[in-house]
């Protein structure tokens, strides 16, 4: 009887299924990088793809007084040069939700403000053949509009400003090895012709440094 009178009466609706809060309805948002962010990207993500763009080239042509060098002594970092048969090979990470503002937040500082880079929009193309069509990617490029920017010059020139410039997140060294590195392992099956120039030049003038440095004996 209760059960009966219950449903005659007022019926008791179910609560209203709670709604996905703002962030959680945003389609979620790729980054590309092609530098220090394929080993170090310092936010949180959803996914990660090893992967290409095409239509650009990878250059070491920014100069970092920050991350990589100092004021008197900048930096080598890299940027991307626009190129019609250029391919750049990096890493694309997924954020969603709440990801998404403070990724961009944080890169805001680290790459825009600290760095003098701007956002494009580019064709991410993943490297497992069985993931999904090209994804759409926000990238940081340096253009040569910014104060920081340096400009080409030979790959031995480069290595030897590498060699002499250390920043806040450590020796300008380091990011190049690490750049290489990535390259190596995660695509071994591409050749950056520039990347490991400037590793090679970097790697025979190293010799000449330590030998430099040994104190003058009397004999």
């Amino acid at each position: 009887r209760a059960r009966c009178a219950r449903a005659a009466g007022a019926r008791k609706r179910d609560p209203p299924a709670a709604r996905p809060a703002p962030e959680e309805q945003k389609p979620p948002l790729w980054i590309f990088g092609y530098g220090s962010l394929v080993w170090r990207p310092g936010f949180e993500f959803s996914a990660r793809r090893v992967g290409f763009i095409r239509g650009y080239s990878r250059r070491f042509w920014q100069g970092d007084t920050f991350h990589r060098g100092s004021e008197k002594m900048p930096g080598r970092v890299v940027t991307l040069q626009e190129d019609y048969d250029g391919c750049t090979w990096g890493v694309a990470y997924e954020v969603r939700g709440e990801q998404i503002a403070a990724s961009l937040q944080y890169l805001n500082v680290r790459e825009a403000v600290l760095g003098g880079y701007d956002t494009k929009l580019v064709t991410f193309h993943p490297q497992d053949k069985e993931a999904d069509e090209p994804i759409l990617a926000l990238v940081y490029i340096a253009t040569p509009q910014n104060p920081s920017y340096l400009g080409p010059a030979s790959e031995e020139d480069i290595a030897a400003q590498i060699i002499v410039s250390s920043g806040r997140s450590g020796h300008n060294i380091e990011y190049l090895l690490r750049l290489a590195d990535f390259m190596r392992y995660f695509c071994p099956q591409v050749e950056d012709e520039h990347l490991f120039s400037i590793e090679e030049s970097l790697i025979s003038i190293l010799p000449c440094l330590c030998h430099a440095e040994e104190p003058l004996i009397e004999v």
